[in-house]
């Protein structure tokens, strides 16, 4: 639960405004391709083509807002349950909400019943109204407890079943504008790709653009992502691909565009702890040079989301993993990582970041 007396402190949008602007977030967030429904996906995609990715456990509407602040032009949900919409789930549905502010959701939706998906999908349609930019169904989950229920990158060796859920979605959604995508990995087992038939199929089914992450499921995240599988399946399919995995650099995200001919990029792991990636990468497609970022910027940053964090009332123990992030390359960074695991509070991490920037200032650190 969410520490309610903090939540009404302040608004997210407050945060942003006070504090984004000194870490370079914008202090207002814009709404994806402008909220133009009527305009192709396919053109959506191509004039805003830097996504944060769903990432279960991570990309809560904190974490959404200083992606998007930082110049991410999408954001998605974590992984939605269809079953736990359907028995009413308060985890689930709170997972679909989104905070005061931000501008807009792309909501990703999880199973293996068509009859779910339909249901799913109309019940976030009407849930967030004109804040749903799009619907994604997951395909590409590797854990075995969602993979066992032939959930997740097990619907990528039953293709037909696969079909239906895009064909269920899509059905549910006829009218609303909004369009319903897909996330797929090369395949489920190392060695046997499927992704390029798989993608033509999902697009014969009604997806209006599939997101390929260049593994195997049963890699899970270990190895290398290999983007030739995303540049064949833009090959097979005529629908917006958008490229994913390893994408742990500006310069990494610039590249999955220009080298696989993908549409749009998802950044998930590169973002923990650096929100700046996507304004450094459009700064790279614009030929100019990324601005480099300080360690007292990051330390402050850390502190942003802090709030961002208290003013949309999420769990604050959060905040661990976000300082385990942000510090990476403090100087006596395993020091302050265990400070920080000990906090539970704003105030208590607040108070471990100002030490952090005092030591950081008696040492003469600003870069």
């Amino acid at each position: 639960m969410g520490d309610a007396l903090h939540k009404d402190c302040c608004k997210p949008t407050d945060v942003l405004a006070e504090f984004g602007p000194g870490v370079g977030l914008c202090g207002e967030l814009r709404v994806f391709a402008g909220g133009e429904r009527n305009v192709p996906l396919a053109e959506r995609l191509a004039n805003n083509p830097l996504l944060m990715a769903p990432m279960a456990g991570v990309t809560d509407s904190a974490y959404r807002m200083m992606a998007r602040a930082a110049g991410a032009d999408l954001a998605y949900s974590e992984m939605v349950s269809c079953a736990g919409l359907h028995y009413g789930g308060n985890g689930s549905w709170e997972l679909t909400e989104c905070a005061e502010g931000e501008p807009d959701l792309a909501v990703q939706l999880f199973g293996s019943k068509p009859e779910l998906f339909a249901e799913a999908a109309t019940g976030v349609a009407e849930h967030l109204g004109d804040k749903l930019a799009l619907i994604d169904i997951n395909m590409a989950c590797p854990v075995p407890k969602v993979t066992k229920k032939g959930e997740g990158a097990a619907l990528m060796e039953t293709p037909e079943v696969a079909e239906s859920l895009v064909r269920a979605s899509v059905g549910a959604l006829q009218g609303t504008g909004v369009p319903v995508t897909v996330k797929i990995r090369r395949g489920r087992r190392d060695g046997a790709e499927v992704a390029p038939e798989f993608a033509k199929r999902m697009e014969a089914a009604g997806a209006q653009a599939v997101a390929v992450h260049g593994r195997y499921a049963t890699q899970f995240y270990t190895g290398c992502s290999d983007r030739g599988v995303v540049e064949r399946v833009v090959e097979a399919v005529g629908i917006p691909v958008i490229g994913s995995g390893d994408v742990r650099s500006a310069a990494d995200a610039v590249g999955m565009l220009t080298e696989t001919g993908a549409t749009a990029v998802m950044v998930a792991r590169g973002s923990y702890g650096n929100p700046w990636i996507f304004a450094q990468a459009k700064q790279i497609l614009a030929g100019l040079e990324p601005e480099p970022v300080s360690l007292v910027r990051r330390v402050e940053a850390f502190e942003c989301h802090m709030r961002m964090l208290a003013a949309t009332g999420a769990h604050l123990k959060r905040g661990r993993s976000l300082a385990t992030w942000f510090l990476r390359g403090m100087p006596e960074a395993a020091y302050w990582r265990g400070r920080a695991n000990e906090c539970a509070m704003l105030e208590e991490f607040l108070a471990v970041s100002a030490e952090l920037k005092g030591a950081m200032a008696e040492a003469e650190i600003h870069d």
